[in-house]
């Protein structure tokens, strides 16, 4: 296509290259980071310019890459921050100091990668473009710390061209197994990939598969492995009104009942864990007012988030069977009704569905309505009502999200509690409906 000359032909000349969110997603017969290192090399190598963690997990990750880049602008840093996937446009993905990228200033990477492509004739997919983009746009901008979160795996995710000062591994699960292996080691291995010589890797999962090759793994490339139970802890993790109260022990001390704004038991773990990163970055103590005044107030789009009222609107981002669990659990602990629960439910092909479904029926949902989301990989409606009635639930069938979102409010009181969860693609279209954020993707039309 010509060459873009605006915002909307940027995205369109993006949406031209292969995406494996939006298709199932096959890693490349032989797995190389090099064609993402050859654009970045057209550039001078952006990524060499400022520090970065590194952050990979099978959930969490994007939790962390928030409370790190938020306790470190509180620090005095000037921070960039590459996340994945966005919720309602693109520009969500790449941010400096908290702020997602403007239109004219992706537009103006997106062109810059349109010109390199032509000229080098590397062509890249659409989620190593991106990842271009953001090392890019943090060195244009002089970032001092770069906080990159892993798309999928870490040894052959695009964004394993950098090396990490700090590497974290948030916890280690089933999901994307096409890709990475059907064992949580042949995942493990994949994860620490992240891990770099002379660099601190900070492990947050006590599981003892992952303890054992990520202890490898750093002796291997010289690194420095800091172990939940071992080198820090979660000392408390208590419910509290408006989310936990935690206490943390860390290599360089304690931090005691700070307020963390997040619900369930693992965003304490969360928190805990971007604090010991950053401390492993400064290589000292954080102050503890700074540390309560950025708990006490983060926030995570879509992450156990209220977006309507009578009945409470409530959406999770939770999207394989770990992320489910851990819903289950908050939504016991920390948001019980005095009326009935509804589940507007919507999955992605490639996910274990009945192991999804299992836990949400087991936990006493009157019914669910199950639609596809917004993408190619949609799980059919028909295909979902069917394991939620294989594991003895009742489920009804819709074309659309919005078809099911309206039904399921219609059919609850005020003190009644409507889940919507299964895919952030679900979460998007929700928050779009209730809240009334349209949609900037251009292959979407809310």
């Amino acid at each position: 296509m010509p060459r873009p000359a605006d915002y909307r032909e940027a995205l369109e000349w993006l949406e031209t290259h292969t995406d494996y969110e939006r298709v199932n997603h096959v890693r490349r017969e032989v797995p190389t980071l090099e064609p993402v290192r050859q654009l970045l090399e057209v550039f001078a190598d952006p990524h060499r310019d400022y520090a970065v963690i590194h952050v990979t997990g099978t959930n969490g990750k994007g939790t962390t890459s928030t409370v790190v880049t938020h306790l470190a602008l509180a620090a005095g840093l000037r921070v960039g921050t590459f996340t994945s996937p966005d919720l309602h446009a693109v520009n969500e993905r790449i941010a400096v100091n908290g702020e997602a990228i403007d239109d004219e200033a992706l537009t103006d990477l997106l062109v810059r990668l349109y010109d390199a492509e032509v000229v080098s004739g590397v062509v890249l997919t659409r989620f190593e473009l991106l990842t271009v983009a953001a090392l890019l746009h943090f060195s244009d901008e002089g970032v001092d710390l770069a906080v990159v979160e892993v798309g999928v795996g870490g040894t052959w995710d695009s964004t394993n061209v950098v090396d990490g000062q700090v590497g974290v591994l948030t916890n280690v699960d089933l999901d994307h197994t096409a890709i990475l292996g059907p064992t949580i080691s042949a995942i493990a291995e994949d994860k620490v990939g992240i891990f770099r010589s002379d660099a601190i890797a900070v492990l947050a999962t006590e599981n003892a598969i992952v303890v054992d090759i990520a202890e490898r793994r750093a002796r291997e490339v010289g690194a420095t492995l800091w172990r939940l139970g071992r080198d820090f802890e979660v000392v408390e993790n208590d419910l509290a009104v408006g989310g936990r109260l935690v206490s943390v022990r860390t290599p360089y001390g304690r931090y005691d009942d700070i307020l963390v704004s997040l619900h369930g038991s693992h965003q304490g773990t969360n928190a805990a864990t971007a604090l010991v990163a950053l401390e492993a970055f400064l290589g000292r103590h954080l102050d503890d007012t700074l540390v309560a005044g950025v708990l006490g107030r983060i926030s995570m789009p879509g992450r156990l988030e209220v977006v309507g009222r009578r009945p409470t609107v409530l959406v999770d981002g939770a999207h394989n069977p770990a992320g489910v669990r851990r819903l289950v659990e908050a939504l016991e602990s920390a948001f019980p009704v005095d009326g009935l629960r509804r589940c507007v439910l919507g999955i992605l092909s490639g996910r274990e569905v009945d192991d999804m479904v299992e836990p949400l029926v087991a936990s006493g949902f009157e019914e669910f309505f199950c639609a596809p989301p917004r993408s190619p990989r949609a799980v059919s409606a028909g295909e979902l009502a069917a394991a939620v009635r294989r594991a003895g639930g009742r489920a009804r069938e819709y074309p659309t999200v919005s078809l099911a979102l309206s039904h399921a409010r219609e059919l609850s009181g005020d003190e009644d509690l409507v889940v919507a969860a299964g895919s952030l693609y679900l979460v998007a279209e929700v928050r779009e409906m209730t809240l009334r954020i349209p949609s900037r993707h251009p292959h979407e039309t809310p």
